[in-house]
């Protein structure tokens, strides 16, 4: 597969493990898995996105951010974080260190400065553990600001934070008086 077959596939897992599994009728368990089997029987009816095995693990496997994770014996599939729907994860909260990132579009930041970062239509925020990939999801949206968020004084005060398998780690909202920028 090339650059933008693969690119394509997993924009179509993203929809459907993380978003809109009812595009395709697709099952989630309470924790974001469904069948393999399932999600390949039920791609081939979308004209565009017919999988077979080989491409989807080539998929998890390749790659670069982790987004899916197969189970032992890959009979099963999710998405290791960023869902709009209600899953559960079943993740512990960790201790982070003392600083994480958070890569935003430079017209996201009075509003973030104002208000703090808020998860929206997710189920977390998400934060990095180095500037690069901070900068990699910034860059998404425009021109990049990072953040430094000063997660050991978040975790001294209460609140959680969570690793996902990919190492994105999460967390429910960051106030402002948490941020620098």
């Amino acid at each position: 597969m090339n650059e933008q077959q693969k690119k394509k596939i997993s924009k179509f897992l993203s929809l459907v493990l993380r978003h809109k599994p009812e595009v395709i009728n697709l099952t989630l368990d309470e924790n974001g898995w469904t069948s393999v089997d399932e999600l390949l029987t039920k791609s081939k009816r979308d004209v565009h996105q017919g999988l077979t095995f080989e491409e989807l693990d080539e998929i998890v496997e390749t790659n670069d951010k982790k987004r899916f994770v197969f189970n032992e014996d890959k009979t099963r599939i999710r998405a290791n974080q960023g869902h709009s729907i209600d899953i559960d994860l079943a993740l512990k909260p960790q201790q982070p260190p003392e600083f994480l990132y958070h890569g935003t579009a430079e017209s996201n930041i009075d509003s973030i400065l104002e208000k703090g970062i808020e998860k929206r239509n997710r189920q977390h925020v998400h934060l990095s553990q180095d500037k690069e990939t901070a900068t990699k999801v910034g860059m998404r949206h425009g021109k990049p600001v990072i953040l430094s968020i000063k997660t050991t004084e978040m975790s001294e005060d209460g609140i959680l934070f969570y690793l996902s398998e990919n190492n994105v780690w999460l967390t429910d909202f960051v106030d402002a008086k948490y941020i620098l920028k």
